[in-house]
Formats: structure tokens, sequence, C-alpha cells
């Protein structure tokens, strides 16, 4: 037959034998090809495209293991016969839908993002300027350079985490916070996010009621919805959530299966649970046997007296699914975080990772474990410490100085951000954040972070990742756009 591919060879990328064969599915699908067709001769297609005979053999090949064509003894070959329909249908243009139904997530935001080249004053991201990146690089090549530790760093391991770093976070967990607990108790997670996911679905049955603070993080709560939790917002005041208005919501509906909580810097206005408050909530959970997953995601940045001790201190009735993370201290792109939970919770954990990640890190978390051993953690937090404890007040000055028109706040003992309340109601907050925005400054405004959506006219400012002169230019055009 007189048929060749309809081919231009050129400059073209891709390898010409995949080429040709592709071609010849595109005449098949347009029914230039029909089934059946007897298809010319190796040499023949070969001379009529100006290429080696072995390149068209490699295209039939490729065709024929693919099952588009098949070779009769003496006979040639030949389109194959029983190709289904769908093959020789009139190609279609390529769509960006998927060809199914497919349920949509629940919309988390960016939290951390920021445009391209902004100054960002988010609360989630510390300063990577401030990183000790030759320290961090040494412990990796460490790990990698040592053929014990490299075989079993890159070998499959145990969905907790690697020993070493779970030992190490169990000592740290003790003498800096109060939390005992041995290794089998910790599971190492790819930051706190995933420890919130992971936690969430061992825990959490679909229909369960999880209650969650009015104002909160709206990734947790997408963390809970995905394992099908009924999710409940619980009003917060200054001193965090309030816990007679979670016994007023148990008389209501009964016991929930959990709590999640911010007890130490509550997130977003950054109150502190006090110790009354902190005991009741204890006590309904033992009485009502549902499980408080604390969140306590920036512990190491208090700097006004001693951090109060987390939930998981006192928790004696194994209550308590306690979640920190490395992110805040070191970097985000390290992704480590970590949760503290009785054995069988520990064990469910174990088990769900098995199934969506299998393990962790484990270069990573070998790396982390010496530099927690070596003492270079505790000497990085030390110093940042120091560092953001500066910049709170700077922050503080120039928001005051150049909009206490319109913005009141108060100094929090921890953390690393602002709670700023807008007092001019004739400010319209999210415009003035849109235009900060132009002028390439990234915050957040209560509104994202109040669980109906409504407005509590307030911004969440955080310092931490901005130097001194940085966070004075940020003020400026916040004032600017104002």
């Amino acid at each position: 037959m007189s048929w060749t591919p309809r081919l231009e060879l050129g400059d073209r990328d891709g390898a010409v034998y995949l080429r040709i064969a592709g071609a010849i599915q595109a005449d098949v699908r347009a029914g230039v090809l029909r089934r059946g067709d007897r298809l010319p001769g190796t040499r023949a297609v070969a001379k009529s495209l100006g290429v080696h005979r072995n390149t068209v053999l490699a295209a039939w090949e490729e065709l024929e293991a693919q099952g588009w064509i098949g070779t009769r003894p003496s006979s040639g070959t030949f389109v194959t016969a029983d190709l289904p329909p769908l093959l020789e249908a009139a190609p279609t243009p390529k769509s960006e839908a998927a060809g199914f139904d497919v349920e949509p997530p629940a919309f988390v935001p960016t939290y951390g993002d920021s445009a391209d080249g902004a100054l960002g004053l988010l609360a989630g991201k510390p300063d990577l300027r401030l990183v000790p990146g030759d320290l961090l690089g040494r412990a990796w090549r460490r790990v990698l350079a040592t053929p014990r530790k490299a075989r079993e760093v890159l070998s499959y391991g145990d969905p907790r985490g690697l020993p070493s770093l779970r030992r190490e976070l169990t000592a740290m967990l003790a003498a800096r916070r109060g939390v005992s607990a041995d290794a089998d108790r910790i599971v190492v997670t790819r930051g706190a996010q995933n420890a919130l996911f992971l936690a969430a679905q061992a825990i959490v049955r679909p229909g369960d009621a999880v209650l969650v603070e009015e104002m909160g993080f709206p990734p947790a709560w997408a963390a809970f919805r995905s394992a099908g939790a009924d999710v409940h917002p619980v009003p917060v005041d200054a001193w965090g959530i309030r816990t007679d208005a979670i016994e007023q919501w148990i008389a209501a509906h009964g016991p929930p299966r959990a709590i999640y909580v911010t007890p130490h810097h509550q997130y977003p206005t950054m109150g502190v649970m006090g110790p009354g408050r902190r005991a009741r909530l204890m006590e309904l959970a033992r009485r009502h046997r549902f499980a408080i997953v604390e969140d306590d995601y920036d512990n190491e940045f208090h700097y006004d007296g001693q951090p109060v001790r987390p939930l998981a201190a006192s928790d004696d009735a194994g209550v308590v699914v306690y979640v920190g993370t490395l992110s805040k201290v070191l970097a985000p792109g390290l992704r480590l975080g970590y949760v503290v939970a009785a054995k069988p919770v520990i064990e469910a954990i174990a088990r769900v990772r098995r199934i969506v990640d299998r393990q962790g890190d484990r270069i990573s978390e070998a790396a982390m474990a010496e530099l927690l051993a070596d003492g270079t953690v505790p000497r990085h937090i030390r110093r940042v410490r120091r560092i953001y404890r500066q910049r709170r007040l700077v922050l503080a000055q120039e928001l005051r100085r150049q909009l206490g028109h319109v913005l009141e706040l108060e100094v929090p003992p921890g953390g690393l951000a602002f709670w700023a309340r807008v007092t001019d109601d004739g400010v319209d907050i999210a415009a003035w954040q849109a235009r900060c925005l132009e002028r390439d400054l990234v915050f957040r405004i209560g509104q994202e972070l109040h669980f109906d959506g409504s407005d509590p006219r307030h911004l969440r400012l955080g310092y931490a990742a901005l130097d001194e002169s940085e966070l004075i230019e940020a003020v400026r055009r916040m004032r600017a756009a104002l």
C-alpha cells in the first residue's frame, strides 16, 4: 500500500522511533488506518522517511508491544484487528477537567507562603537567614559518609521514625517541657500539619464531633474534616478556649470525640490558658473520655518568664495527643514534627503512616538527632529567641508610632506574632490588606481565621522573618496603604 507515516522529522525532541510509532497511533485514531489494514514493509517506510531500517524496526517493536500492530508469518504486519473502537475515535482536545467526578477538598489557606519578593508579616515563618546552614550540611554529610548510618537511613524503617531522633526528642521534651514519655510513645512526622492529619485519621471516625477554637487555625480544621469529623467551634477569650462553653456543648450534645486546642499561645489571639482553665479541661477529658489534641506550635518562643507547661505534662489519664514541630525552630523546609500520645494512639498513627507515607525522611531524622545531641539546636534556639524578642519590641514600637491612631495591641509574653485590633470602624480591613499586597506586603486578617468567616476586626502580624529595618519598612507600607 502507498501509506506512510505523516511525519516531519526535522530537529524535534524525542527518539525518532517513538515519533514514528506515535504517528501510526495517531493515524489509527483518526481513521486513516483501519483495523486489519496491512502496513507497508519496513524498508519502504525507512526509505520514504530517510531513516535507517533499524529505526523503523524499533518503532514496529514498540507498537507491537503496546498491542497496536501484529505480524502474520509470510503475510506481513497489520493493524490489530480487535482494537477497541475507542482507539479509532477521532482525537479530542485535551481538557483540564478530570474525566470522572472529583470531590474538591476543603479550601486550606497557604499559611507561611507569600508573594515573590514581598515582605511577609507572617507568623508561621522563621527568618531563614539565621539558619546555621553549614552545620546542617555537615550533619547530613556525616550521616551519609558513615557506612553503617548510611545503610540504616537509606533503607526502610519504623513508620514511627528513626529511634535515635525519637530518643533525643523525648529527652528534650522531658527536660524543657516536663513531658515524660519514652521513645515508644512518639511518632516523628513531616511537620505539624502532617502530625495533625495522622492524629485525626487515627482517632476520629466518620461522623464524630470534634470541637475547635472559634478563632483558630483553618488547616487543623481541614485535617479533622478529612477524617470525616463534624467540626464545631467553641468561643475563645483572652485566656484561650472557654471551658464553660465546652461544658454547655457537652450538656446539649454529649461528649465530643476530640477537642483541638492551642493553650500555650492561642492561635491566633496569643492568649495563654491559665492553670484553672487547664485543670478544668483536663478533668472534662478524663470524665467524658475524649481526646485533647494539643498543638504546641511555638513553645520555644516565650520571652517573659517561664513558658507554661503543656497539658501533656500533667496527663496521667492518656487523654492528650501532643503535637510539636521543629519547623519554626529551624526551617519549614525540613518538615520535621512529632506526636506524643498513649501507646495505642501511637500504634494507630503508625498504621495510618504506613498507608499514606510508609515512613519519614530517615536521612533528615538522623541528621536532626545529631544536631540535638551535640547541642546545635538548643544553641540555635537560644540565639534566635534573643533576636525575635528584640524584633517583637521593634514591631510593637513602630505599630504604635505609625499606626497607633487605628491599631490597638498588647505585647504578648511569647510567640511570633501580634493580634492587633483595628479601632477605627471606618477602615475596610480586607481592602487595606489588598492595598498592602499591591505594595508587596503580606499579612493575615481576622476574617481568614474565624470559623464562620466573620470579621473580628483584627490583624495577625508576625515579626520573626523580617529584620528590624524590614519591620520598619513593612509598617511604613501599611501606613501608606491605609
